[in-house]
């Protein structure tokens, strides 16, 4: 009998722990969400992508890189930048992959970078936009800007206008924005921009910049719309990167819920990049340009990132804070 009751005992056991890995295994699947599946080669092809040393930003540039394309992997740290692209060149067998300087919390580095890129290459197929910070004490940037603004919004704004010709020379092309689910709820505060009048809160400031993001991709397919220049934004997902180290000391409670247990339903760096690859890669997008995507698909935005009027606004205020005219 007691054999018996033994072996009952372990069948439950058996059952409950292949349920459990079953569930384990389809929960993360639909975690990790689209994956792009095209094969599109790149050969002859350059793309420039910000922040591209960690994260997302990196498994980026490895796929790129796997396409066989040039790849401008746009830093604010040199030696984090080298590191990455060495480990990139060496698994991917692909030499041409090259770290170039950018500040985003820094208008006069953005001038500078585009500056070089103009001065030493040729073409820009695609520009991935998609460095960020994300919930992070209250600083301002050396131009004077809240930084999640500055950096996630304004630097990308100057840095593509800036492009925007080598853009177009080398049509078709493509403008990839990372913004984020983020921007629901969102809101420009065209008013306080820095959050001086009010208490600063890092989570509206982020929600803000994300909002911005979008809108200022909505924008720039309008602007572009006959050139060949297409431009996408994208929800990469809840993803395991240093984005989250801000938070630690500021929100202790999201800190804890981010342990290891929950890691483990957030998407990996490589899965978090799949939205982004498949805008900038995938073909057939051309009809597209202006759209948002989650999960390797279209998803419709907030209300408020549905807003032409609001985007056309963003795009006049962003040009001025920049200082964007005609003789840039």
């Amino acid at each position: 009998m007691w054999k018996e009751l033994k072996k009952n005992q372990l069948v439950k056991y058996g059952a409950v722990t292949t349920v459990s890995t079953i569930s384990y295994v389809l929960l993360r699947k639909w975690i990790a969400g689209g994956i792009c599946r095209s094969r599109a080669k790149l050969h002859g092809r350059t793309v420039v992508i910000t922040g591209a040393n960690t994260g997302i930003g990196k498994e980026t540039a490895w796929d790129m890189a796997m396409r066989g394309a040039r790849v401008i992997m746009a830093c604010r740290d040199l030696n984090r930048g080298e590191a990455a692209a060495t480990e990139i060149r060496s698994s991917t067998g692909n030499t041409n992959v090259v770290v170039q300087q950018l500040n985003l919390a820094s208008l006069g580095s953005v001038r500078q970078f585009a500056r070089e890129f103009i001065a030493t290459e040729t073409r820009l197929d695609i520009l991935i936009n998609n460095a960020g910070i994300m919930l992070c004490p209250k600083s301002f940037t050396v131009d004077g800007f809240e930084s999640q603004f500055a950096v996630n919004h304004l630097g990308h704004f100057l840095l593509t206008n800036l492009l925007l010709d080598m853009l177009k020379a080398s049509t078709p092309s493509r403008v990839v924005n990372v913004s984020s689910i983020a921007h629901q709820g969102g809101k420009i505060h065209y008013d306080d921009l820095n959050f001086d009048k009010k208490g600063y809160n890092s989570v509206i400031a982020y929600k803000q910049s994300k909002l911005a993001n979008l809108l200022f991709s909505r924008e720039l397919a309008r602007r572009t719309k006959g050139t060949g220049v297409t431009s996408y934004s994208l929800h990469p997902g809840v993803i395991r990167t240093e984005l989250w180290r801000h938070s630690q000391s500021k929100y202790p409670t999201l800190s804890s819920i981010m342990s290891a247990p929950a890691w483990l339903l957030m998407k990996t760096p490589r899965e978090g990049a799949q939205t982004t690859i498949y805008c900038a890669v995938t073909e057939g997008l051309e009809e597209k340009s202006g759209y948002y995507f989650s999960d390797c698909q279209v998803k419709e935005p907030a209300l408020e990132g549905r807003d032409d009027l609001a985007a056309l606004r963003l795009w006049g205020v962003s040009g001025g804070l920049v200082g964007l005219n005609k003789n840039n």
